[in-house]
């Protein structure tokens, strides 16, 4: 099983960037997929989550109306909109699979599928 995430740059606050997560070894209809990043000196952290039918997401409040999940089962390929970027989602962006229920979206201990990490930069 192979998540490779790609996408992440530098760039200025206000701007948006697309991360993608292409799965290799799984099916992504089967998993419910998460993005979580970790900020300089800080504990990862929930971003996103879309469930495997792709009818049901969720957003951290701090993401929540700037940044979209979706994904693409034909292209077996999760992605991450990011709009209105702001300094304080500078951080490396990891998308993740789990095979656990809806409820458990946010804990990242439930998720046991990890891609490589993608570093988003936005300057002031």
């Amino acid at each position: 099983v192979q998540l490779q995430a790609s996408g992440g740059g530098l760039v200025q606050a206000g701007d948006s960037l697309r991360l993608s997560c292409a799965a290799s070894g799984l099916t992504l209809s089967g998993y419910l997929m998460g993005w979580f990043r970790q900020a300089p000196g800080k504990e990862r952290e929930f971003v996103a989550a879309i469930g495997r039918g792709g009818g049901g997401t969720d957003y951290a409040d701090s993401v929540n109306g700037r940044f979209t999940i979706s994904k693409s089962n034909m292209k077996n390929t999760v992605y991450l909109q990011m709009n209105n970027l702001k300094p304080e989602d500078t951080a490396v962006y990891y998308c993740a699979a789990s095979n656990v229920v809806w409820s458990s979206r946010d804990q990242e201990r439930f998720y046991g599928y990890w891609g490589q990490g993608t570093l988003v930069t936005v300057s002031s």
